[in-house]
């Protein structure tokens, strides 16, 4: 068995589906490993999730309980740590009627666990922000999307897209003004797919589980890009790691975009997998729109409709050589793992 190294890492959010991923990766290659959880209640199905994701060593792994929304906890959480994953944030069902139900959770939150951290003398903290901070306002005709873009808080845009635009605005202006000796890295994901680990799993994965399970009557001409959670982890380790990473975000996405219509004809080509009612019908944009006035759920993919983003993973691959998994064996491996949870 590894000896734990000397090192220790909080991640924070350990009961989420990224979280738990850079769980499993810190404690396989050995570190020492705190996770902040709402409730230490929820401890027994974090460990669960873990053993079905084969981490090792779980006697590194220690839990603490402190939430976005509040002081309490964080100073201890953050006690003898030398880095800090901060991956916890919250993801909204809908749209809310008040956006600052988002926002402020996202940006305290992110404060709260900045200030922690500073307090606690950590070395570094890497911070799970999103493209939403990247590529939401800039008109994605003829333009490659890299991390020198930011989306404009003030655009028209979702309040989860603003939230998160906002809460890594802040942190970067903390940094600056605060930060003193502690480094910062961000780390700015499309999509999340990947092998689930039980019934907690990115809100990307729902698209997944509805095509699969017939809850769409038909398919919206939407794309968008793809990273799998394992690349996620790791790319959130190697920025933890690497020394000229310090002060940078990285857009970590798989290579190309994918479309919903390519993904269900992905999905029907596996043999494996249980595809009888994946649609086939291809919906017009018109339709989308029309029916959005009725269905509030789509008004946030109408502005989409139609439009393919280029973005560039340039940056992670030579900087922190990162090597994603191709898009294709993702999206198959999440609906095998949906499957295997019988979540179809």
């Amino acid at each position: 068995m590894e000896q734990s190294k000397k090192e220790t890492v909080l991640v924070t959010g350990g009961s989420g589906f990224v979280g738990s991923y850079c769980i499993i990766q810190l404690l396989n290659e050995g570190y020492t490993v705190k996770t902040t959880i709402r409730s230490l209640d929820k401890s027994d199905d974090v460990t669960e999730m873990l053993l079905a994701g084969k981490a090792g060593n779980l006697q590194n792994l220690t839990f603490a309980e402190a939430d976005l929304t509040s002081d309490n906890g964080w100073k201890e959480a953050v006690a003898g740590c030398d880095y800090v994953l901060h991956v916890a944030s919250p993801f909204p069902s809908g749209e809310p009627k008040d956006e600052g139900e988002i926002i402020k959770p996202a940006r305290d939150g992110a404060l709260r666990v900045l200030r922690a951290s500073k307090d606690a003398k950590v070395k570094r903290v890497v911070l799970t922000s999103s493209f939403a901070a990247i590529g939401y306002s800039i008109n994605p005709k003829n333009h490659v999307f890299t991390e020198t873009d930011w989306t404009d808080p003030n655009a028209k845009i979702p309040a989860y897209i603003k939230s998160k635009t906002i809460a890594e605005r802040a942190a970067w202006d903390f940094m600056e003004k605060e930060g003193g000796d502690m480094e910062l890295v961000v780390i700015n994901p499309v999509g999340i797919f990947g092998p689930v680990l039980g019934k907690k799993f990115s809100s990307s994965i729902a698209l997944i589980q509805n095509l699969l399970s017939g809850k769409m009557p038909g398919i919206p001409q939407i794309s968008f890009g793809v990273v799998d959670v394992r690349d996620v982890a790791d790319i959130h380790i190697k920025a933890m790691k690497n020394q000229s990473a310090n002060g940078q975000r990285f857009l970590a996405a798989s290579d190309g975009a994918m479309s919903f219509p390519g993904i269900a004809q992905l999905l029907k080509a596996d043999k494996n997998l249980p595809v009888d009612k994946v649609p086939s019908k291809v919906l017009p944009n018109w339709l989308v729109r029309v029916t959005s006035w009725f269905k509030p759920e789509l008004k946030q993919i109408v502005p989409q409709l139609g439009v393919v983003k280029t973005l560039s993973n340039a940056k992670a691959k030579s900087l922190l050589n990162w090597n994603p998994h191709p898009k294709e064996t993702t999206i198959i491996e999440t609906a095998e793992s949906l499957v295997k949870f019988k979540l179809v």
